[in-house]
């Protein structure tokens, strides 16, 4: 990838080049269309590829659910085919994944939206999230807990972080903030984190 570009740009200077990926699990295999300049273009990222092998189901009904930072849209492909009665919805703020996401899953009735353009008085039953790591602690930190906040009051986060880029760090951050955590799971350098509110 371009050095002056990356994932988390809004309008990456990556020169495209479109492929494919195949997303494959027990339940569901499907085609994605990817290019440069978005997070994983190559292969569905090992640990979103966790995430959707390893998140539990909800004890609640989902009504409603978020892909937080969806990339080209493994994640929110998922939750459509598992949740094909909730409303989805899939937000990030780079450009060209938005557009790869529509592709992807828009023809499914998912709601693809940079995140301003979200209704801050939407509520989730369920977030699911690779959150990117790499913007930075203190960017990070802000952008879960405005997305963390619009949980509904039963419901429920699954972020899947790698041990070594601050799983631990970002637990104890969630906790002094208020949420109820969860370690679901550890394997392969990667934590599955549960969070409720309080």
């Amino acid at each position: 990838m371009d050095s002056r570009s990356h994932y988390f740009d809004e309008d990456p200077r990556t020169p495209s080049m479109k492929s494919t990926v195949d997303l494959v699990l027990p339940d569901l295999t499907v085609t994605l269309a990817t290019d440069r300049g978005v997070f994983s273009p190559r292969r569905v990222d090992s640990g979103t590829k966790y995430l959707l092998l390893n998140a539990p189901s909800p004890k609640i009904t989902v009504q409603s659910a978020l892909d937080l930072g969806c990339g080209y849209g493994p994640i929110a492909r998922t939750l459509v085919h598992r949740f094909p009665d909730a409303e989805i919805w899939a937000t990030d703020v780079n450009s060209r994944a938005l557009s790869l996401t529509q592709q992807n899953v828009g023809h499914l009735g998912v709601s693809v939206l940079h995140p301003d353009s979200i209704n801050d008085t939407i509520r989730f039953d369920l977030i699911w999230s690779n959150p990117p790591i790499r913007i930075g602690k203190s960017n990070l930190y802000d952008m879960l807990d405005t997305w963390l906040r619009r949980l509904t009051e039963e419901g429920e986060a699954i972020l899947v972080v790698q041990k070594h880029l601050g799983a631990d760090s970002l637990s104890q951050w969630l906790e002094k903030t208020g949420y109820r955590i969860q370690r679901l799971s550890s394997k392969s350098g990667y934590r599955l984190l549960k969070v409720t509110l309080q």
